[in-house]
């Protein structure tokens, strides 16, 4: 019985019937002779070093937002976030035309017959079919993230990438165990090319795939890496751009926040164990200003840099009768609703002496959109985090 069994499943299927011998799956549907396995092999490389770039940095990213018990992230260097959550964005974009050749490298496979050749290949073209869906889902998600387009994604964005990139770099890692012998076969031998007059060779493609990855890099760089800003054009985001010179996503009036922030009674209240105290903007001025120079960065990979002046959240913290060496503060903002409307500082950044509850920026009070009355700016965090329009702030000590 088992081995009929055996013998019936990895019997091979017959030939596609005539009717179906047509289209992509007639006879010579595929003859570029710019496809090759060696091809295949040297995007698949590429791609998965950027998939891999890709992936770590964008895990340090949702852990700094959503920390597991055992994950810490310092407060310094102060443009470090910047730097990997660039890098990730960066690295995510220039992986477009990467996968759009590698797919069409093997798209010609989707129409082999028979499309299963026993258990085995089965579970390898289901393994396939799981990763190019994740890397499909990711990039797609990702752009339409950075573009601020969230109508066509009925779920929250954050989760899905987050747990699609699991999914994606598992796959990823399962393909390379499988393809790696015929890799390294053809990366050792390298057969010789007879590209056809008029078609583009094997090593023009593969120049062609590099120079868009690092023309969409460039394109998009700007929004960080302010020299590359005026061939940005690419850019969701350009340092510079927005009131007092800074860019903004989240207004106030988009946030709901205006008649609270102009109120005349609007106080800051800080609480601590067995004290609470109200803070009128008059008193956090009246309080010791410190001005530190620290860059938004947002998850989008956008950051610009500005002047900060304010209130140091560790005076702010003593203030509450909690020693600032060792406490974390729970900042929330006068916004009521929303995901983000409200942030714990942990102990390394409460006791940077460059973490501020800023009242100025540039010089100038704050603009609505950028926080007024008051917001947390902290070195070397996503600007997530860096609450707006700061209403309470509880702290604890954490002995």
């Amino acid at each position: 019985m088992k081995t009929s069994l055996r013998a019936w499943l990895f019997q091979p299927l017959p030939p596609p019937p005539a009717a179906l011998r047509r289209g992509p799956l007639r006879p010579g549907a595929f003859d570029s002779r710019s496809r090759s396995a060696r091809l295949t092999s040297l995007l698949g490389i590429a791609l998965a070093v950027a998939f891999t770039v890709c992936f770590v940095t964008g895990l340090i990213s949702h852990f700094i937002q959503h920390p597991p018990w055992w994950f810490g992230w310092p407060s310094r260097p102060v443009g470090l976030y910047r730097v990997t959550q660039g890098v990730h964005v960066a690295t995510g974009l220039a992986s477009v035309p990467l996968l759009g050749a590698k797919l069409w490298s093997v798209y010609p496979r989707l129409f082999a017959w028979p499309p299963v050749r026993d258990p085995v290949h089965a579970i390898e073209r289901a393994g396939i079919a799981a990763l190019v869906a994740a890397a499909l889902f990711q990039l797609i998600s990702g752009i339409l993230n950075i573009a601020h387009w969230y109508e066509p994604m009925p779920f929250f964005f954050t989760a899905g990438h987050y747990w699609s990139a699991w999914l994606a770099i598992g796959a990823l890692l399962a393909h390379i165990g499988v393809k790696l012998p015929i890799v390294r076969s053809a990366l050792r031998h390298r057969t010789p090319e007879r590209a056809p007059a008029g078609s583009i060779s094997r090593r023009g493609l593969l120049g062609t795939v590099g120079a868009a990855a690092g023309i969409i890099t460039l394109a998009t760089a700007g929004q960080t890496v302010a020299p590359l800003a005026p061939i940005a054009v690419l850019a969701p985001r350009r340092p510079g751009t927005g009131p007092q010179h800074l860019p903004v996503n989240k207004t106030a009036g988009g946030a709901g926040v205006r008649d609270a922030i102009f109120a005349p009674g609007y106080r800051l209240t800080l609480t601590g164990p067995g004290r609470t105290r109200n803070l009128a903007l008059a008193d956090l001025a009246a309080l010791p200003q410190h001005t530190v120079v620290l860059p938004i960065s947002c998850v989008e990979g956008w950051s610009s840099t500005g002047t900060w002046t304010g209130v140091r959240l560790r005076d702010l913290v003593e203030l509450a009768g909690v020693d600032p060496e060792d406490a974390e503060a729970f900042v929330e903002s006068l916004e009521t609703r929303g995901r983000y409307r409200a942030t714990t500082v942990p102990p390394p950044h409460v006791r940077d002496p460059f973490t501020l509850i800023a009242l100025r920026l540039g010089g100038e009070p704050l603009h609505p959109d950028h926080g007024y009355p008051a917001r947390l700016i902290a070195p070397n965090r996503p600007g997530v985090l860096q609450t707006k329009w700061v209403g309470r702030i509880t702290v604890r000590g954490m002995q």
